[in-house]
C-alpha cells in the first residue's frame, strides 16, 4: 500500500526512512541535514565506513536515534534538463530503496521528494515517478510518501487518486 502523508520524516513510525543523500554519503542540507541530526554521531562515522553510493542506487545503515530501524541512503540525480538520465536515474532511487529495504528486513519505508530540493528536479515530474515507481515495487511493504510542504502532498494525492 502506498500512501501520501504531510509531515517530518524523522518521526515516521516505518522500519526504514529514505535519505535524499548525496554520493559521499555525507551530511547535507534540507532532508539530509535533518535525518543526520536526528539520528545522532553514530550516522556519520556509518556513512564514512560504506565510503559513498553511485547515482541512482541505495545502500542501508542502522536508524540510530531515529524511531526507525534503518536509513536507507538513497543518491538521486541532479537536474540538467531531463536528458542525461535523471528520470531512469530516479526511478532507481525509488525501486534501489525498496530492495534495499526489504533486503534489510523492513516491512515499512517513508520517502522524501528525493532530488527536488538542491538537486532541482521539478516536482511534478519527480513526483510522477515517485508514485509510480513505489506502487509497482512495494508489493506488500507499506509505502509512506512524506511531503515536507502542501504543494508536495497535493501532488502526491492526486497521483494516488
Amino acid at each position: 500500500m502506498v500512501v501520501a502523508v504531510r509531515g517530518d520524516i524523522t518521526r515516521e513510525p516505518v522500519d526504514a526512512i529514505v535519505n535524499a543523500a548525496n554520493a559521499a554519503l555525507a551530511r547535507g542540507g534540507g532532508v539530509c541535514g535533518a535525518i543526520f541530526a536526528a539520528a545522532g554521531p553514530g550516522l556519520a562515522e556509518a556513512c564514512r565506513a560504506i565510503g559513498g553510493c553511485p547515482t541512482g542506487d541505495a545502500v542501508v545503515t542502522p536508524g540510530f536515534a531515529l524511531p526507525a530501524r534503518w536509513i536507507v541512503h538513497a543518491v538521486g540525480p541532479v537536474w540538467h534538463g531531463g536528458h542525461d538520465g535523471e528520470p531512469e536515474l530516479l526511478r532507481s532511487c525509488y525501486r534501489r530503496s525498496i530492495e534495499v529495504a526489504r533486503d534489510a528486513g523492513a516491512a515499512s519505508i517513508a520517502f522524501p521528494a528525493i532530488s527536488t530540493g538542491i538537486y532541482g528536479y521539478p516536482a511534478g515530474p519527480a513526483a510522477e515517478i515517485a508514485v509510480s515507481t513505489t506502487v509497482a515495487h512495494a508489493g506488500p511493504m507499506d509505502v509512506r510518501l512524506v511531503a515536507f510542504d502542501d504543494g508536495t502532498y497535493s501532488l502526491y494525492e492526486s497521483l494516488l487518486d
